[in-house]
């Protein structure tokens, strides 16, 4: 598998296409403007130098890696005569639904579409298409160069072919492939955001402040990182939208997002993309500063 699409050049798209061009995979990466690709690349390359600065690679690996990567504005001919398409657009159903069901009519039948979705299931996109069995999730981590997991979701129609094929490729790309069943979720976010989703419930109800309930995690429990500087990270919006996908799949209160969440993402304050969540990430990507609403 030496030829790889994927369609998105954002955080995760710029990223999967960065690991994958440094394993010396010819990469096209996807996205509707220039503009998109052009800040994707920025991003990329800054990634490679920081790298570099800290000779984890030499400024040969880094130029082979950015000429291993084209870029493309339009899907056809970003995804000609690839072995893999990974999909890494919007968390969203129908924007997935709507990519997949065009891969499908014009990639060839020998190709294998994977999603980076965190939560979307891996079932409902394979049925919009024609060959189920070449359908399966890859969710990488963010920062993709950094994280060494990519969570192999089979969905119910997924060959052991497929799934063989990914968590080699996954292994080669130096990361440690784990494979899950398709259920909401998965295992990654099934775990992890009812637990952010509990200390944003604790801020809610008083019981302690931002900062405090971070530390007490951090401290207590040896975690990198608090679950509210997380949940920043990652994106207020992209929590809801697992959150619903889980409360909606189960039909469980415990997955209901909490109100202070959803109110939070209404207001337009999604953490450090928006600069600003539970800290304020006006002066600092560091969440050094709690946000005022919160003091």
């Amino acid at each position: 598998m030496q030829n790889i699409a994927v369609i998105g050049a954002g955080t995760m798209g710029n990223g999967i296409a960065h690991v994958f061009a440094q394993s010396g995979h010819k990469v096209n990466l996807i996205d509707l403007s220039d503009d998109a690709l052009s800040k994707g690349m920025k991003t990329i390359e800054k990634n490679l130098d920081r790298m570099l600065a800290k000779e984890k690679i030499t400024e040969n690996d880094k130029t082979a890696t950015l000429q291993n990567i084209s870029t493309f504005t339009t899907l056809k001919d970003g995804v000609t005569n690839v072995d893999l398409v990974v999909e890494a657009a919007s968390e969203d159903l129908n924007i997935k639904l709507n990519i997949f069901k065009e891969l499908d009519a014009i990639c060839d039948q020998k190709t294998i579409l994977a999603t980076n979705t965190s939560s979307i299931s891996i079932t409902q996109i394979a049925a919009v298409t024609n060959r189920p069995q070449k359908i399966i999730g890859m969710h990488f981590m963010n920062p993709v160069p950094m994280m060494q997991l990519v969570e192999i979701i089979r969905g119910y129609s997924t060959s052991d072919e497929t799934t063989d094929q990914i968590m080699k490729l996954s292994t080669e790309l130096g990361k440690t492939p784990t494979e899950v069943n398709d259920y909401p979720g998965f295992v990654a976010n099934r775990i992890l955001m009812p637990m952010i989703n509990e200390a944003i419930e604790t801020l809610y109800n008083g019981v302690a402040g931002v900062s405090e309930i971070d530390t007490v995690m951090k401290l207590g429990m040896a975690h990198p990182m608090g679950p509210l500087q997380l949940a920043d990270f990652i994106g207020l919006d992209v929590c809801l939208s697992i959150l619903n996908v889980m409360y909606d799949g189960f039909k469980k209160p415990k997955y209901a997002p909490c109100p202070l969440l959803v109110n939070m993402v209404m207001a337009k304050k999604l953490g450090v993309k928006s600069g600003e969540g539970f800290y304020d990430y006006s002066e600092s990507r560091k969440a050094e500063k709690v946000s005022r609403q919160f003091l």
